[in-house]
């Protein structure tokens, strides 16, 4: 069955920059309080890796969301997996915040600035997607300002 049509739009310079200000914002955000923190190096590995593997797995999920909507082929397999991936890092995040020896207040701003940066890099994945399709689509207007 072939995927159904979708109408190319160009998404707007506001949700863009603000898609890459989440992005920027959440994931500078938890890498200074990593800077900063009173905790071993290993812990800080910990959580940076779970930072890296959080946003790829993130976009990654996204992508093949909007692939299998484009009707381009996404094994169920590699799709149960980014699902799994994102899954897991949220919750190895919650497990180690959870038995961290940081204050309420600490664990609360690590969990909002990982949200955050796995939101802002969906958003970003989306945005540049889009802004791909519409540009070949529209190649007349490739480059315009809106």
């Amino acid at each position: 069955m072939p995927a159904p049509a979708i109408a190319a739009q160009r998404p707007t310079g506001a949700f863009i920059g603000a898609s890459w200000a989440a992005l920027l914002v959440g994931s500078l955000v938890y890498l200074m309080g990593l800077w900063n923190a009173q905790m071993m190096l290993n812990e800080k590995g910990y959580y940076f890796t779970l930072l890296m593997y959080g946003l790829f797995s993130a976009v990654s999920l996204q992508k093949s969301v909007r692939d299998r909507l484009e009707g381009i082929p996404v094994t169920g397999i590699y799709y149960s997996l980014c699902w799994v991936s994102l899954l897991l890092a949220v919750l190895l995040l919650t497990i180690g915040l959870w038995n961290a020896t940081l204050a309420a207040s600490e664990k609360g701003f690590y969990a909002m600035a990982f949200l955050l940066a796995l939101f802002g890099a969906v958003a970003v994945q989306k945005n540049i997607r889009d802004v791909a399709q519409f540009n070949r689509a529209h190649p007349e207007l490739e480059g315009s300002a809106e």
